[in-house]
């Protein structure tokens, strides 16, 4: 039987600091050089990814920013990508800007992804900016206003702001057609803060793992995550792990209970 073992990255893999420990390093290693297919479904970008995962060898493609991308670590190419419809992205910003929010937006042209910001109005953003610019060297561009702009290869919208004030816009997107979105807590703030990441409606960890699935033709996938945005990857997985540290409604989902991520529980 041909198995694929796929983890979440934050909260699950990662540990406290946001890296992989030696042990988990060096305990993976071990395994996928005797066969075992490993791979990770994440809400991050390959800019950060490529780092976190230098140490690890990878056998299969990665699943990153929620399913919007599959991802070759070898190749270093986008195998898939799924973008929003003008028509959705149109929609998303118009609601955006009556519940005035911004955020991140993530653009793939030809092969490169950008990321575009129109202000860091709030210390959840500049945090994040300031991690991704200062810890993985990521490039960020301002812009004057998304709605402006001639973007016609997005692909993510991520928010990052209190849960109060991301509700009204969240209830309002689930009207616009042809989006999904991820709505999680940030796991290393101890404040209210909350993501809200917005995307295609074929860009999920779901249809991300079934693609693996059927293209690598795997029998059986076991998952293993923490948080909400795992929901979607359990649904497609025939066994599930949830570490000790999972929200409740994740734990509920899964078959198994292991370890927490502090204790290298995948």
């Amino acid at each position: 039987m041909k198995a694929l073992y796929i983890s979440d990255l934050d909260g699950t893999l990662l540990n406290s600091e946001a890296e992989l420990s030696d042990y988990t390093i060096e305990t993976m290693n071990t395994l996928l050089k005797e066969g075992v297919h490993f791979s990770v479904a994440t809400a991050r970008s390959a800019a950060t990814v490529i780092r976190i995962l230098e140490d690890l060898d990878l056998n299969v493609p990665v699943v990153l920013m929620n399913g919007v991308l599959i991802y070759d670590l070898s190749l270093k190419e986008y195998l898939k990508i799924h973008y929003i419809s003008q028509t959705a992205f149109t929609k998303v910003i118009q609601i955006l800007k009556k519940c005035n929010l911004t955020g991140f937006l993530y653009e793939i042209n030809n092969n490169i992804l950008s990321t575009y910001y129109e202000r860091l109005d709030s210390n959840f953003m500049r945090d994040f900016y300031e991690e991704r610019v200062n810890k993985y060297q990521k490039a960020f561009y301002e812009v004057p206003d998304f709605s402006k702009m001639d973007f016609k290869h997005v692909i993510y919208l991520s928010l990052l702001d209190t849960k109060e004030h991301l509700d009204s816009a969240y209830q309002m997107l689930q009207d616009v057609p042809d989006i999904a979105m991820a709505y999680y807590k940030d796991i290393y703030c101890e404040e209210d803060t909350w993501y809200l990441e917005i995307f295609s409606i074929k860009a999920t960890k779901y249809n991300a793992v079934n693609y693996l699935r059927t293209h690598y033709q795997y029998d059986r996938i076991v998952g293993f995550g923490d948080n909400l945005n795992d929901i979607p990857l359990f649904k497609a997985c025939d066994m599930t792990c949830a570490v000790a540290n999972a929200k409740e409604e994740v734990k509920a989902l899964a078959t198994h209970i292991i370890g927490s991520n502090q204790m290298d529980g995948v």
